[in-house]
This record gives C-alpha cells, structure tokens and sequence, in this order.
C-alpha cells in the first residue's frame, strides 16, 4: 500500500475533486477552505470523505499517522521465564510431560517455549499442557513446580532449559 497525493493545488474544494476523490477511493485534505455546496452534496452523496484543516501541523500529522498506520506491526519477543526439566515422565495418550521447576519469572499455558539442550536449541513449540500439583493452571511463577506438555514435541530429556515466550506486535513509526 502506497500514499499518493493526486492533485495539489489552490483554491476552494469543487465537485471536480470531490469526483477525483471518488474515483480513486481517495480522501480530499483542505487547508483553510471550504467545499461549495454542489461539491459538499456530492461528497456525502458519493462517501468521499473531506478533512479541512486550518493549521499545517494538524494535517501533517494526521498525514503522519496515516502513513504509520500502513506499516505492518513488527513482531517483538518477550521473554516471560525460564525453567529447568529435573525429570521427564512418559504418559501413555499423553505423551512426554517435563516435571520442571521455575527459575526466573513465569511459564504459561498456550505460550511458546524454546527447548534449550546444552546450549543448543532443540525446537519451538507451543506448551498446551500446564499443570500445578495435580491441577490444570494457566501460569506457574518462579520457585514453584509444574508439568508441562508441548505441542508435537515428546522428546524432553532431564537437564534441558525451557525458555518461555511471546511475540508482541509492536505500532512502527516513520522516526
């Protein structure tokens, strides 16, 4: 997606523009002048929207933000805790459930973890189990155990580091 500006010049809002605008799915941008009547008409007639302006600052930012608001979010990855796999238990229709304790910060349910072997990532997957003695639990905080399963993932081992994460989209601007 582009910005375009499609014609520049002085004088009052017409039905010319107004048609312009119509065409292109544009919207009109004034600056201290007013549509004639025919042209305002035509305008809710046809859903152009007119923005009028009397300070440059006000359409310059607006012109800003619009322009922000085409850039796709960036994706950011924000650590929520770590935890260390003591033992690993084999479940029949389960699969492989790490016995982890928390060591720093929190592990959530349906968030993503990297399995860490040795200083080697092993795999992302999502952890679609979480549980706190005997009770299903949405996050479990530091110092504390907890069994986790992962989607699509069994081969846990006693040692592995599991890093808990999630990807926040995060507004780009132009600076």
């Amino acid at each position: 997606m582009r910005f375009k500006i499609l014609q520049a010049t002085v004088g009052g809002i017409t039905e010319a523009d107004v048609h312009l605008a119509d065409a292109s799915d544009a919207i009109i941008c004034g600056f201290n002048v007013v549509p004639d009547e025919q042209a305002r008409l035509l305008a809710e007639d046809r859903g152009v929207q007119i923005r009028r302006y009397s300070i440059i600052y006000n359409l310059t930012d607006d012109l800003r933000a619009a322009l922000e608001g085409m850039l796709k979010p960036e994706e950011r990855e924000a650590e929520l805790g770590r935890a260390l796999v003591q033992r690993a238990f084999k479940i029949s229709r389960v699969g492989t459930v790490a016995g982890s304790r928390v060591l720093q910060g929190i592990i959530q349910r349906n968030a993503r973890a990297r399995v860490i072997r040795d200083n080697t990532i092993i795999g992302d997957y999502q952890i679609d189990a979480l549980k706190r003695v005997k009770d299903d639990v949405r996050e479990v905080r530091e110092g504390f155990e907890c069994g986790m399963g992962f989607e699509n993932y069994s081969d846990l081992q006693e040692g592995d580091m599991i890093e808990c994460f999630e990807i926040r989209e995060v507004a780009r601007t132009l600076d």
